[in-house]
């Protein structure tokens, strides 16, 4: 299986070389998307072995996803792995993935941290769970942990999807979409990191974005 691994980052320049290093050292091809950073985020990521596709501005973690999904179908991988920059999730965790999607028929897989969420803030499990359950009824099938970022998708998922959203609600998009194409989602246990860093997510504005998202394109 044909593999690229794919890193949505903004500001990273602190930790996006020991992960670059990590899955390069899998002999993985690796696409960087720098969303407009202010620091050295694409030189560092460069000069570590990924290649790096850079928006001049910053446009949102979706359209990076969007973009990078664009490199991968025009590449002809034969799946993707997304993960973020932050050091949340661990490279050595990548072959998992790989093994379960060569025996699996599932489109998706998503990691999921709820099983070991001993270091994760109260917040970040209650907003989980709440929005978990609700990607899960309107997907119609189990999603533990709908918020994790660190999933495998495959081509003929990719190549169905047309995402309309830009934030960080496209990856809940991206889960809803693949279900009413009728692509089975499974997830994968994976341990949960957090180092202390400050979220770029905004609670406020991104349940906003959500919300809009489910009344436009769900609902509807």
């Amino acid at each position: 299986m044909k593999i690229c691994v794919l890193i949505p980052t903004y500001n990273e320049a602190q930790t996006i070389a020991s992960i670059v290093k990590q899955i390069r050292s899998q002999n993985l091809d690796i696409l960087v998307i720098d969303d407009g950073s202010s620091d050295n985020t694409y030189q560092i990521a460069r000069d570590s072995g990924a290649f790096v596709l850079k928006n001049e501005q910053n446009q949102g973690k979706g359209i990076s996803l969007i973009k990078g999904f664009d490199y991968i179908l025009k590449n002809n991988f034969d799946a993707v792995i997304t993960m973020d920059g932050d050091g949340q999730h661990l490279p050595d965790e990548i072959p998992s993935f790989m093994r379960l999607a060569l025996s699996s028929d599932s489109g998706i897989i998503i990691g999921n941290r709820m099983l070991t969420r001993k270091n994760m803030p109260f917040v970040r499990v209650l907003t989980n769970k709440v929005m978990s359950w609700f990607i899960s009824k309107v997907s119609k099938q189990k999603i533990p942990d709908t918020q994790c970022g660190f999933r495998l998708i495959k081509k003929e998922v990719l190549e169905k999807l047309l995402l309309n959203t830009s934030k960080y609600e496209t990856e809940s998009e991206i889960l809803i979409k693949a279900s009413r194409l009728g692509f089975k989602i499974e997830s994968l246990p994976i341990k949960s990191i957090y180092i202390g860093k400050k979220s770029h997510i905004n609670p406020f504005i991104d349940t906003l974005r959500f919300l809009n998202f489910i009344l436009r394109d769900v609902f509807c």
